[in-house]
């Protein structure tokens, strides 16, 4: 009996020496829970983040820029008509649209379509540009 009281009180040290000990093991898994499921959900809303005018958009190879929480998106439709993120507007009143939803800092996207005249893409670019908003993007379709 008074050997089973010696290795018990030494198992007692043992265990307060290893419950004093700091844990220094990092556990991932709740990490990578959260990343996929993030993951999944920003899969799931980016489709549905894009400007709704029906346009066809020009193809090209060139890489995709880093976008901004909330890009300004201008588009041109083949007859012409411009629309600031779905709402039309005439081109005079381009600009104090535009100012109301954007700073001269924010990257605004620009689509034209691809049947639409250059010259009325290019001239809605000028009145942008003139109106000190330099971060123009031109927005196109990745080529296949």
């Amino acid at each position: 009996m008074g050997m089973g009281v010696a290795s018990g009180g030494g198992g007692g040290r043992r265990r307060r020496r290893r419950s004093k000990a700091v844990m220094s093991e990092i556990n991932i898994t709740p990490m990578v829970d959260v990343m996929l499921v993030l993951l999944i959900i920003f899969m799931v809303a980016a489709p549905m983040m894009t400007a709704g005018v029906p346009i066809d958009l020009p193809r090209t190879a060139a890489a995709e820029m880093p976008s901004q929480t909330q890009p300004i998106t201008v588009a041109v439709t083949p007859e012409g008509a411009i629309y600031v993120d779905e709402t039309p507007v005439g081109e005079a009143d381009l600009i104090a649209t535009v100012s109301a939803l954007a700073t001269p800092e924010d990257r605004i996207f620009l689509r034209g379509d691809t049947t639409a005249n250059y010259g009325t893409v290019m001239r809605i670019m000028g009145i942008l540009s003139s109106a000190g908003y330099s971060k123009i993007g031109l927005v196109t379709e990745r080529e296949q």
